[in-house]
């Protein structure tokens, strides 16, 4: 059975810990042509980065999605270091200075104050701790997951909500289309017969045969039978998409381009105004159809 249809765009959270480390993980998708994915990862970790990766890979097939873990110790723990090459940096620029102005020397407390003169290093977790830490992130991440997903698919029942009213429409107006007089060969014909009387009242003579085959040639240019066709063909495809479910964006995108194909080539046939209108409607609706389709998985 398929999944539901889904957006591309959600948010979701989760957070976890184990003794000593809380750490939380935020997970944000917004649309893309295909899945694009960015990690943010509290430094040191950037191990995590591939499962991490294999994990959305399997969770979503499209959006552009950002992955947000931030970890911290509780408590004081670890230890703090001296970055000496930093320290020699600003001890080198104080002598300088020194040498130029006259001063009071900056006091001991102010000079290791300076940002990366003194570093807080954490201190290394055991084995055991560390599988323990992991295993708990990468369960978080599935969490986030699996929010993200249900947020996704709200959005998107919402979203095929709009696009049956929408392929509904679209599908209104090529029945209109079909049944309008404007687009009969008889209707064709008089207007040609009415074209033809005035050029004759003006002087020119045209057979009746010569009549005849003009309008079986204009008749032929101006049918839309075949754009008639398939857009009811299109209508049927994108209504069991839209049943089916399941990631049917692009799917969904292609016909929308078929759809303002078939609509662009029955306002150029049109020989009525109240047709053109008609073709114009289409395109309007179908542009609003491919609009909506583009938040789709």
């Amino acid at each position: 059975m398929a999944s539901p249809l889904a957006s591309m765009t959600g948010y979701a959270r989760a957070q976890g810990g184990v003794p000593g480390i809380v750490f939380a993980v935020e997970i944000k998708s917004v649309n893309a042509r295909g899945l694009d994915m960015r990690m943010r990862l509290t430094p040191g970790y950037d191990a995590l980065e591939p499962e991490i990766r294999r994990r959305v890979g399997k969770a979503l097939s499209r959006g552009s999605v950002t992955v947000n873990l931030n970890i911290e110790r509780e408590g004081e723990g670890g230890r703090v270091v001296i970055n000496h090459a930093a320290l020699d940096a600003v001890l080198g620029a104080l002598r300088e200075v020194a040498s130029r102005i006259d001063a009071t020397p900056p006091t001991l407390d102010g000079i290791l104050a300076l940002k990366g003169v003194l570093e807080q290093h954490d201190a290394p977790l055991d084995a055991d701790a560390e599988e323990r830490l992991q295993a708990a992130i990468y369960e978080a991440v599935d969490a986030a997951l699996g929010d993200l997903r249900t947020a996704r698919q709200a959005e998107g029942r919402a979203l095929e909500a709009i696009l049956m009213r929408q392929i509904d429409e679209i599908a209104r107006l090529r029945d209109l289309a079909e049944t309008h007089p404007g687009r009969g060969r008889e209707a064709t014909l008089g207007r040609l017969r009415e074209q033809v009387a005035e050029l004759s009242a003006a002087g020119s003579g045209l057979s009746e045969d010569r009549l005849l085959q003009e309008a079986l040639l204009l008749a032929t240019k101006a049918d839309i039978r075949e754009e008639l066709d398939r857009l009811a063909a299109h209508v049927a495809s994108a209504r069991a998409l839209l049943r089916e479910g399941g990631p049917a964006g692009r799917k969904l995108d292609f016909l929308s381009q078929e759809f303002n194909r078939e609509a662009n080539t029955l306002c150029s046939k049109s020989n009525a105004v109240e047709l053109t209108a008609i073709g114009l409607d289409l395109k309007a609706v179908i542009d609003q159809f491919r609009e909506q389709v583009q938040n789709l998985e």
